[in-house]
């Protein structure tokens, strides 16, 4: 029933638009300015008449005239007559048919693909929700901050709590969190993920520092030496990117999942 009513509440919204489509056209623009023109003369010649002005026979040629004027001119109809309207064409009740159709199939695209069942999330519940996320997530930074879980267990707490900041876009917390995690113990990985949100910080010098300290321990990792390129690129430098990215694809297997990036990153280049 809920449902019906929905589609009811979309055809009562809808249906002023569809009193306009379907309404007789009037006469308008050019048409009807000029009917009106024709009635004030016509208004004008009585006046004229009526204060002496103008005489019976000077009178009954001058309405002739307008008259004629009337009947000469196209689409027009003499004072008096009926103005018939355009009866409504193909397209408008295309249109018509439309304002039935459209509500019904919104409706069915929903109940087919949506989730009528899911639950409400006003917003009380939702700003709840992230207030105990934000508690949950001071907890952690006291107990971090306090130590003595161990240093690889507080250095994967770091790493969660970055994780978790990044996704509640706040960068520079994230940056910090992670900063934290490497000075416990460097990983190219996780300075691979440090130097892509620096990168997109603006922190080009920064990343391009924790880049170059990663590839002296692993060297042919594709990852840091994308990321080294996208540096330089951003930075203003797009020879030494091109230069970088260009040694990566030239050393890549030719079935590397990540090489139309790189390629369409190349053709971006300046």
């Amino acid at each position: 029933m809920i449902w019906l009513l929905f589609l009811g509440l979309a055809v009562l919204a809808l249906a002023p638009l569809g009193w306009t489509l379907l309404r007789p056209a009037r006469l308008r623009d050019r048409q009807e300015a000029d009917l009106a023109l024709y009635h004030a003369q016509l208004a004008e010649l009585e006046r004229e008449r009526e204060a002496g002005r103008l005489e019976p026979e000077a009178y009954r040629a001058a309405k002739l005239e307008v008259q004629r004027r009337v009947l000469a001119a196209p689409g027009l109809a003499p004072e008096g007559a009926e103005q018939p309207g355009r009866p409504p064409g193909r397209g408008a009740a295309v249109l018509a048919a439309l304002l039935f159709l459209l509500p019904a199939l919104g409706v069915g695209l929903y109940l087919w693909r949506g989730q009528p069942d899911i639950p409400a999330a006003p917003f009380q519940e939702r700003a709840q929700a992230a207030a105990r996320d934000e508690a949950l997530l001071q907890r952690l930074r006291e107990r971090l901050a306090q130590g003595g879980a161990g240093p690889e267990v507080t250095r994967q707490g770091w790493i969660l709590l970055g994780n978790a900041e990044r996704g509640r876009g706040r960068p520079e917390r994230a940056v910090e969190a992670w900063e934290t995690a490497l000075r416990l113990r460097f990983e190219g990985p996780l300075a691979a993920e440090l130097a892509e949100l620096q990168i997109e910080r603006g922190e080009f010098a920064a990343a391009q520092g924790l880049l170059a300290r990663a590839l002296q321990i692993d060297p042919g990792e594709p990852r840091l030496r994308y990321l080294t390129g996208l540096a330089e690129a951003r930075a203003g430098r797009p020879e030494n990117a091109r230069a970088t990215w260009r040694a990566l694809l030239a050393e890549a297997p030719a079935d590397a999942p990540w090489r139309g990036l790189v390629e369409r990153r190349l053709q971006e280049l300046p």
